[in-house]
């Protein structure tokens, strides 16, 4: 029950922020027939009223929230270029560079945004690894400075990686053939994503892992060794209590 109310509590907000937009995005504009615009305008309602809501509740922006009401907004005003077919083709790149510049933003200010989706495949919803996570994240683990950076890193890469496939299809959108772009910008985005996956798992994501496990385990042990001791007093609380009625039946 702790396990999976872990999960839900992780892995809810990137559904809400995240997956509820861009997937709405996509059924509004091709599984109900509406334009670019309205699509995105609707696709924004979500974003908008988490944003607020959390200005009004709890006093702080939500920054995944707010980043997607960016994007949106971004893509809502560039929807009115029109004419021309390369003009078209690089303007879908200011999702990837409002994104990878947001990110970057966020490093910047010490609060990496790409931790949100790192973090539940990092613990997956195990109490020690949280407790271990907490402890590395809060500078309180011998290994907080290492483990900081490398939350950073992971962050700088993902950042950097979408600003590099924006200029890519920019230069690709007024340099290689419109029929040919059309299908190559959606390779390059592809490419851009698995290549990005590998390398922030090889420099960030992996490493934090170990450091997760090694920092959890103590506690394990402790919680094992806890649960012995608790044993055991119960069964010399027992032997105890048997004693007295043995000699008693004696008599």
């Amino acid at each position: 029950m702790t396990t999976k109310t872990s999960k839900q509590s992780t892995f809810g907000p990137l559904v809400v922020d995240v997956a509820v937009p861009l997937g709405s995005y996509y059924l509004f504009k091709d599984a109900f027939g509406m334009s670019t615009f309205a699509a995105l305008a609707w696709s924004s309602v979500v974003p908008a009223l988490r944003t607020v809501w959390s200005l009004v509740r709890e006093r702080r922006t939500n920054g995944l929230a707010g980043l997607i009401l960016v994007v949106n907004v971004v893509s809502l005003v560039l929807s009115f270029v029109a004419g021309d077919p390369r003009l078209m083709l690089a303007k879908d790149s200011a999702v990837s560079s409002t994104i990878g510049i947001g990110i970057l933003v966020s490093v910047a200010l010490g609060r990496p945004m790409m931790t949100a989706g790192m973090k539940p495949f990092l613990i997956k919803g195990d109490r020690a690894k949280e407790a271990a996570w907490q402890r590395l994240a809060s500078g309180r683990a011998a290994a907080s400075a290492d483990f900081l950076r490398k939350e950073r890193t992971f962050s700088v890469v993902w950042g950097v990686a979408l600003l590099a496939e924006c200029v890519a299809r920019v230069v690709g959108a007024y340099t290689i053939p419109v029929d040919t772009m059309v299908w190559l910008g959606t390779v390059v985005m592809a490419g851009v994503m698995v290549l990005t996956f590998l390398v922030s798992g090889a420099l960030a994501a992996g490493p934090m892992a170990e450091m997760v496990a090694a920092e959890s385990a103590p506690e394990a042990e402790s919680a094992a060794e806890s649960a012995f001791e608790a044993e055991a007093d119960t069964a010399s609380q027992d032997v105890g209590l048997q004693v007295p009625v043995e000699v008693a039946v004696a008599a």
